[in-house]
Order: C-alpha cells, then structure tokens, then sequence
C-alpha cells in the first residue's frame, strides 16, 4: 500500500511539475507587453487593447491555440521586459534593428517601418534639413530616435517614454518637431485638428516589424510564425491592414490568397 501511494504522489508530482514548467504554450495564458496610446497600431479602446499590431496577434493566437492577456508599459523598458520574462511577447510595431536582435528574439516580418516628420502649421521645417539646431521629440530607444541621431545630428533629440507625452509637447510648442511612425502622425492630424498640426514629410525603411519573445523560446516563436502564415494566406491580415492602415503600402507577398 505505502509503495502504491508513494508511487500515486510521484505521479501527481511530476504532473505539477510538468504543468508548471510552462512549455506547453497553448495550455497557458501568454503575457502581452504593448502601449496604450499608439493608435493605429496600438492602443486601448473601449477597455480592449486593440489596433493592427494587437489584432493581427490576436488572430495569429485563434489559429494557434493561445491564450492572450494583455497589459501596457512604456516603450522603452518593454523589450527589456520580455527578456526578463515579465512578458511573454511584445506587440508594439517594433522594428527589427541589430542591436535589439541583441536583447530579444523576433517573428517573422508582419510590416515594414514607415517614418514621418511632424510639425505644427506654419513650420520652417520642410525636411530632414530644417530639424537642424531644433528640438525633436522622438519616443527614446524607437527606430525613430535612431534616426534622427544619426541623421540629424545638430538636432536636440528630447526623449519622452510614450506618444501622448510627445504629442502634448509637440502641441503646446515645446518642441519644434516630432519624428514618429507614419500612421501614427496621419491619425495624429486627424484626431487633433484644433492642434493644426501636418506630416511634413515620410519616408519608407527597409526596417522590418515584428513581434518579441525571449531569446531562446523557440517554441512560442514557432507558433507565431506559423500563425502569420495562415492569416496571410487566408486575407485576414490584408483585411486588419485595409482597416487600421488603409493608406500604407502593402508590403509584397502580404495580398493573401497563397501570395
């Protein structure tokens, strides 16, 4: 009897064990690191984190078998956050650069980076020139901020964690211009229209766009990627771009329809 007990806790052990280890990850809810004020591609309405990035996830764990849960955080502590595990993914238009590549790994190429220089009617800023000696918002660690360091390097680069901080200063005039997603700055114009606010110029990267995980979490990067075939294939992602992201070009290969 104590050797069929004793073998009986065994097995309810390794049973916990197993079920607490986390490798199963259809069996589990997946944290989502993502922003609350980046809208088209990420934001909360409605009490719902919603958006083109959220969505396509949100379709990509339908054909998978996973189970989401949602949270935001500042942008720039979110791939750090994902490499300590307090996330699972990061869902946030986050653009695939070398040096995050060190810290993350990434999905497959589910869009591609589209800038935009924004400014307030009446500017002197007609192109990257004219950011020369001004003050530049840009949301720190961002394709974004990259570029404008990089590019412009006269220009005072001011760092905020989040868009909506950004925005304020752009509206109240405490910076002169405010590089960001494409997107983003178009929805900018039309949602504020008492801020006169205009996209100066956009320019397209070559920088692909893609979900993270932990580095080494193979397992879960698998399914996403495998997910992002199947709502390729079937149109749903053409259908969720056309939605939030009508005037981006679609990158080739992303039609559906087997393309």
């Amino acid at each position: 009897m104590k050797k069929l007990a004793l073998a009986g806790l065994a097995a309810a052990l390794v049973a916990t064990l197993t079920a607490c280890g986390g490798s199963d990850t259809a069996s589990s809810t997946l944290r989502v690191g993502t922003l609350s004020d980046a809208p088209p591609n990420i934001f909360l309405k409605d009490g719902n984190y919603t958006g083109f990035d959220n969505e396509l996830l949100k379709a990509i764990a339908a054909k998978q078998n996973l189970k989401l849960e949602f949270a935001a955080t500042d942008f720039s502590a979110l791939l750090g956050q994902v490499a300590s595990g307090r996330y699972d993914i990061a869902s946030s238009a986050i653009a695939q650069t070398d040096e995050r590549k060190k810290t993350v790994d990434f999905s497959a190429a589910y869009d591609f980076e589209t800038m935009s220089i924004q400014a307030k009617q009446g500017t002197p800023v007609t192109d990257e020139k004219g950011l020369a000696g001004k003050r530049v918002a840009v949301i720190q660690a961002t394709v974004g901020d990259h570029w404008l360091t990089s590019t412009v390097p006269t220009a005072q680069a001011v760092r905020f964690p989040d868009y909506a901080a950004a925005l304020t200063a752009l509206k109240s005039g405490a910076v002169d211009a405010y590089i960001l997603d494409q997107s983003i700055a178009e929805k900018n114009v039309t949602d504020n229209p008492e801020a006169k606010l205009v996209v100066v110029k956009s320019f397209v990267t070559d920088v692909p766009h893609g979900f993270a995980v932990k580095k080494g979490n193979t397992e879960l990067l698998g399914k996403i990627d495998d997910g992002l075939k199947q709502v390729i294939a079937d149109g749903t992602w053409l259908k969720l771009h056309q939605e939030f992201l009508p005037a981006a070009p679609v990158p080739a290969g992303f039609s559906g329809g087997g393309a």
